[in-house]
């Protein structure tokens, strides 16, 4: 993946954010796996979507990242990743 990932992100202090709310599949996973992807990127990453990304969780688990689902209010949800110890 090249260039800028779909979605909003910011830094705080809790972790880099990624807002995926309102965006078409496949582009929340684009924009999480562009972002795990990154050189130095060891998380938290925390994850704003509109459903449960089921599909994005094996995609994970292949690239080392663990997920904690923070919130899974419809429309709301958040998932926490971190790269796995």
């Amino acid at each position: 993946m090249t260039g800028q990932a779909p979605g909003k992100h910011w830094q705080a202090e809790d972790g880099l954010h990624l807002d995926t709310r309102g965006l078409p599949p496949p582009d929340p996973m684009i924009a999480v796996l562009w972002h795990i992807e990154q050189p130095g990127q060891a998380g938290p990453i925390i994850v704003h979507l509109d459903r449960n990304p089921v599909y994005l969780f094996p995609e994970l688990a292949e690239r080392g990242w663990q997920y904690e689902i923070a919130s899974d209010d419809p429309g709301d949800v958040r998932v926490i990743l971190r790269p796995r110890k």
